[in-house]
C-alpha cells in the first residue's frame, strides 16, 4: 500500500509549479500576439507611407490646372486642301455651347443613367460603382462595365492622354477629385456634354443632334437622347453612320436604364421605343485617316488649342478620293474579301508634301492608320539602302557578284523560290530582288555602313547591325520608308514628310507658316544616277513589271516579309512618290500576294491616274 500510495503520490504535479507553467504559456501567448499585432501595424503604417509616396510622386507629373479651358464650346479645326476645298472639320463642328440647365430633363438623364448612376452621389470616384462593374466583370469572365464617373471622363478628355496605365488611372481619379472640388455638378456636366465625341466627327451634344437628326440638342426627343447617349461608349462602333442596328439596339439599353433608375416609367420606356429617324447630314467631307494625321500634328506647331483655327494643308483632295476608290474597288473583289487584310497608302510629292494618305480599308471601322502608325517589315524594299552603300563604296550597276548559296556566321538566306543565277549584276541582282548579293554587298561594305546610309536617307526607326539587315527584318512604317525614297526622286535631298502648310485664326490672322525646304543632300550626281538606273529596271523587267507606266519614266522596289506576312510596292517618278502596303494587323501569313502582285497594282492604278495632264519628265 505504501508503495502504491508512493507511486500514486509522485504523479501528482507541484500546485505551485502547474500554476507557475500556466501563466508561462500565457505570457508566450501574449508576447506573439503583440508581436503579431505590432508587425501587422507596422506593415500598414509603411503600406500606407508608401502609397502616399507613390500618389504623392504621381501627383507631381499632373498637368497644369490653372490653365483649364473653362468655355463650354470646344476649339475647332477646319482643314482645307491645298486647292482651297473644305476636307473636314474637327473639333467642335457647328454645335453651339450648351449649358447642362438648357436641355430637356431627359437628355441630362439618359446621360446620367448609362454613364454615371451615382453622378449627384459621389465626389468624383464612385467606390460603388468601382465595385459593383468589378463583380459583373468577375461574373461574365470579361470586361463588360467600368468603373470611370463623369468626372473622370472629363478629367481624361480635358488634361490627359488615352494610354492605359495604373498611373494614368491615379492622375485621372485625383484630376476628378479636384474637379469636383472646384466646379458644380452641372459646370462639370455641361463642360462634359459639350466636349465628348459622338462620332461621325461630331464633338459635343450640340453638333451630333445636328449632325444625326438635324435638329439643336434642346429639341431632343426621349428617343433621340437614348441614342445620343448610348454612342458615348463606343462612338465609333455605335454610331448610325457605321452602324445604325447597333445604334438603336444601344438606345434601347439607356431607355431600359433610364427606367430602372426611375426617371421614366416602363410604358413610356416603351413608348420611345417607337421609332426614330436618322438624317445624317453630309456636312464637309471627311477624309479620316489624313485629316486625323494632320489635326493631329496642329499641336506641335501652336502648343495650346485657344480659339477656332484654319489650317492649309498639302492634301490633294482628288487624289485623296481616288486613293479611297482605288482601295476600295479593290478589296471589292470576291478573292480579297478577307477582312484581315488590311492596307496602307502615302503618297507626296518629291519635296515632302502629303498629297494623299490612306490608313486602312474601312475607316469607320478601324481607325489605326498603318500609313503612319504601323511599324511592319519592309523586307526587299529595304535593298535599295544596302546598294546605296554599296555605290558609295564604289562599285556601280554593272560591277558583277556571285548569285549562290552564302553563309554568314551560321545563317544561311534562300532565294525567293530556291533559284541561283550565277554572276550577275547589280542592276540585275536589284531588278530580281536577290537575296544573296544584297547580303554579300552588306557584309563586304560592312552592315555599320548600311546603317549610315540608312540613317542618312531620313529612317530613324531601330536598325542593328546583324547578319539579316539587308534583307529588311526592322520595322518601319510606311511614312518613313516614303521619306527614305524621296532623295532618289528630287536629286538626292533628304525630305521631312509635312502635311501644314499654314494656320490661321478664324479672323484670318496667321499663327503660322512653312518656310524653307527639307534637310541637305544625301546623294550626289554619280550616286543617284547608279541607282535611278538600278530601280528603273525592277519596273522594266524585274519583280516590279506589274507597276511599269509605259512610257513615263519611273522606277521602285517591290518589297516581301517573310512567309508574305507584308507585301510592299514604293516607287516614284521625277514628280511625286506612293508607296503602299498590304499584310494584316496580326502579322499572319497571305497567301499568293507579295509586293510585285496586288501592291504594285494598286501603286500603278493611282500613280496612272495622279499623273494625267502631267509632262513626261526623266528622273534625275
Amino acid at each position: 500500500m505504501r508503495w502504491i500510495k508512493k507511486r500514486t503520490t509522485a504523479k501528482k504535479p507541484a500546485p505551485k509549479r502547474a500554476a507557475k507553467k500556466s501563466r508561462r504559456g500565457r505570457k508566450k501567448r501574449k508576447s506573439w500576439r503583440r508581436r503579431i499585432i505590432y508587425w501587422l501595424a507596422a506593415l500598414l503604417l509603411w503600406s500606407g507611407i508608401a502609397v502616399a509616396l507613390a500618389v504623392g510622386y504621381i501627383a507631381l507629373g499632373l498637368p497644369d490646372t490653372s490653365k483649364l479651358p473653362l468655355q463650354l464650346r470646344t476649339t475647332s479645326i477646319s482643314l482645307i486642301a491645298r486647292d482651297g476645298e473644305l476636307l473636314a472639320r474637327r473639333g467642335n463642328t457647328g454645335g453651339e455651347a450648351i449649358k447642362a440647365s438648357e436641355l430637356p430633363d431627359h437628355v441630362r438623364n439618359a446621360v446620367i443613367s448609362i454613364e454615371d448612376r451615382r453622378f449627384f452621389d459621389h465626389h468624383g470616384i464612385d467606390v460603388r460603382g468601382i465595385l459593383r462593374a468589378g463583380f459583373e466583370n468577375l461574373r461574365a469572365g470579361e470586361l463588360r462595365q467600368g468603373g470611370s464617373t463623369i468626372t473622370q471622363q472629363l478629367a481624361k478628355n480635358l488634361f490627359l492622354t488615352p494610354e492605359r496605365s495604373i498611373v494614368r488611372k491615379i492622375r485621372e481619379a485625383l484630376l476628378a477629385i479636384w474637379l469636383e472640388s472646384r466646379f458644380t455638378k452641372e459646370e462639370i456636366l455641361s463642360l462634359y456634354l459639350n466636349r465628348v465625341y459622338f462620332g461621325s466627327g461630331a464633338y459635343g451634344i450640340d453638333a451630333a443632334a445636328r449632325q444625326y437628326f438635324g435638329k439643336s440638342a434642346k429639341a431632343l426627343s426621349l428617343r433621340e437622347a437614348a441614342l445620343l447617349a448610348g454612342l458615348l461608349k463606343s462612338p465609333t462602333r455605335h454610331a448610325p453612320s457605321h452602324d445604325s442596328n447597333a445604334a438603336l439596339e444601344r438606345a434601347e439599353l439607356v431607355l431600359r436604364a433610364m427606367a430602372d433608375e426611375g426617371y421614366i416609367d416602363a410604358k413610356a420606356a416603351s413608348d420611345a421605343g417607337a421609332g426614330v429617324s436618322v438624317s445624317m447630314l453630309s456636312g464637309s467631307r471627311d477624309v479620316g485617316y489624313a485629316v486625323d494625321w494632320l489635326a493631329a500634328r496642329i499641336p506641335d506647331y501652336l502648343g495650346g488649342l485657344d480659339g477656332d483655327i484654319v489650317a492649309r494643308t498639302t492634301l490633294d483632295a482628288e487624289l485623296q478620293d481616288y486613293a479611297e476608290h482605288v482601295i476600295a474597288s479593290t478589296f471589292a473583289h470576291e478573292s480579297l474579301r478577307d477582312k484581315d487584310i488590311q492596307v496602307a497608302l502615302v503618297a507626296m510629292d518629291v519635296n515632302g508634301e502629303i498629297l494623299a494618305m490612306v490608313g486602312g480599308r474601312n475607316y469607320r471601322e478601324s481607325r489605326f492608320n498603318r500609313a503612319a502608325q504601323a511599324h511592319r517589315q519592309p523586307g526587299s524594299a529595304f535593298k535599295p539602302v544596302v546598294y546605296l552603300a554599296a555605290v558609295e563604296s564604289g562599285l556601280s550597276a554593272n560591277s558583277k557578284r556571285l548569285d549562290a548559296p552564302v553563309s554568314v556566321d551560321g545563317w544561311q538566306p534562300q532565294n525567293y523560290g530556291g533559284y541561283y543565277r550565277g554572276e550577275v549584276t547589280l542592276e540585275e541582282a536589284l531588278a530580281l530582288s536577290v537575296n544573296s548579293v544584297a547580303v554579300r554587298l552588306s557584309e563586304e561594305v560592312g552592315r555599320n555602313r548600311v546603317i549610315e546610309a540608312a540613317r542618312r536617307l531620313g529612317i530613324t526607326e531601330e536598325l542593328r547591325a546583324e547578319p539579316s539587315l539587308p534583307l529588311g527584318v526592322f520595322e518601319i512604317t510606311p511614312l518613313s520608308l516614303a521619306s527614305a525614297y524621296a532623295p532618289f526622286a528630287n536629286g538626292g535631298y533628304i525630305v521631312a514628310p509635312h502635311g501644314i502648310l499654314e494656320l490661321r485664326e478664324a479672323n484670318g490672322a496667321t499663327l503660322y507658316k512653312r518656310t524653307g525646304s527639307g534637310g541637305g543632300r544625301a546623294l550626289d550626281d554619280r550616286e543617284l544616277r547608279e541607282m535611278n538606273r538600278m530601280m528603273m529596271k525592277v519596273l522594266e523587267d524585274g519583280t516590279g513589271k506589274r507597276a511599269h507606266l509605259g512610257r513615263r519614266p519611273a522606277a521602285g522596289k517591290t518589297g516581301t516579309s517573310q512567309k508574305s506576312r507584308d507585301a510592299w510596292f514604293v516607287g516614284y517618278t521625277a514628280q511625286m512618290l506612293t508607296v503602299v502596303w498590304v499584310g494584316r494587323d496580326s502579322g499572319k501569313p497571305m497567301q499568293g500576294i507579295t509586293g510585285g502582285t496586288l501592291p504594285a497594282e494598286i501603286w500603278r492604278e493611282f500613280m496612272l491616274h495622279a499623273h494625267q495632264g502631267m509632262w513626261r519628265r526623266s528622273l534625275p
